[in-house]
C-alpha cells in the first residue's frame, strides 16, 4: 500500500482527502502545519507528499526546502495560488508537480500514482550491495549474513541503508542523523552510538572489533568492503 503525507491547514480538506485517499488504497498521514509536516516526513517516510503552500507557521516553500535538504521524496504542491511565479518558485525548489485548488480527485490520484512511479523508476540502479558476508538488498530493504536473513528494526535498516549507498566512503555523523532521523537531529550523537552497536551485534562476526561497520572517530561512519 503506497503512503502519502497530506499537509494542509484546512481541517475539512484534510478530512476529505484522508477519506478519499484511503478509499483509493493509500496509507494516509496528515499534518496541519510545517513543523508537524517535517516531523511526520522524517518519522513515517511517505512515498509522496501533498503540500499546501499557505501554512500557519511557515510558508510551504520553506517546508519544501527543508525536505529537499535530506530526502528526494516526490512532493506535489496543492495550492490555491495560481500565479506563474509561485509555480516556478515551487518547481525550482524541487517540487515534482503543482496542482491548483479546486481540483478533481481523479486527476489528483493520477498525479500521485505518476509521482510514485517516477520515483521508483529513478531509484538508484545499484540494488544489491555485497560486503564480506553481508548482502544488502536496497530494493527489498533486506540484509542477509552468510545467506541468512537478519531482521533489522526500521531505524537500524535506515542507518545501514545510508552507509550502503555510500559503500567505502565516509559518511559524516551529521549526514547520518539528518537522513535517518530528519532535520533538527544533527546534535543527537548518542543515537548513532546506540544503533551502531545494535547493527554490529547483528551483522559483525566480532562486534567488539568490527570489520565492515567502521567508526571514524569524531567524523562519521563507513561501510568497509
Amino acid at each position: 500500500m503506497p503512503s502519502v503525507l497530506v499537509v494542509d491547514d484546512e481541517p475539512g480538506l484534510l478530512r476529505a482527502l484522508r477519506i478519499n485517499l484511503r478509499a483509493a488504497g493509500w496509507e494516509v498521514d496528515t499534518a496541519a502545519d510545517g513543523a508537524a509536516a517535517l516531523r511526520a516526513a522524517a518519522e513515517h517516510r511517505p512515498d509522496v507528499v501533498l503540500l499546501d503552500l499557505g501554512l500557519p507557521d511557515m510558508d510551504g516553500t520553506e517546508v519544501l526546502a527543508g525536505l529537499r535538504g535530506w530526502t528526494e521524496v516526490p512532493v506535489i504542491v496543492l495550492s490555491a495560488r495560481q500565479a506563474g511565479e509561485d509555480k516556478v518558485e515551487a518547481l525550482d525548489l524541487g517540487a515534482d508537480d503543482y496542482v491548483t485548488k479546486p481540483f478533481a480527485m481523479n486527476e489528483l490520484l493520477a498525479r500521485l500514482r505518476a509521482a510514485v512511479r517516477r520515483a521508483e523508476h529513478e531509484a538508484p540502479g545499484e540494488a544489491l550491495v555485497v560486503v564480506g558476508p553481508l548482502s544488502i538488498d536496497l530494493a527489498r530493504k533486506r540484509v542477509a549474513r552468510d545467506g541468512t536473513d537478519v531482521r533489522l528494526s526500521p531505524t537500524e535498516w535506515a542507518f545501514l541503508e545510508v552507509l550502503a549507498r555510500h559503500v567505502g566512503r565516509l559518511v559524516s555523523r551529521q549526514q547520518v542523523l539528518r537522513e535517518v532521523w530528519g532535520p533538527g537531529y544533527e546534535k543527537e550523537g548518542h543515537y548513532l552510538r546506540v544503533y551502531m552497536a545494535q547493527l554490529r551485534r547483528k551483522l559483525e562476526d566480532d562486534p567488539a572489533h568490527p570489520r565492515h561497520l567502521v567508526t571514524s572517530a569524531g567524523l562519521g561512519y563507513l561501510l568497509e568492503p
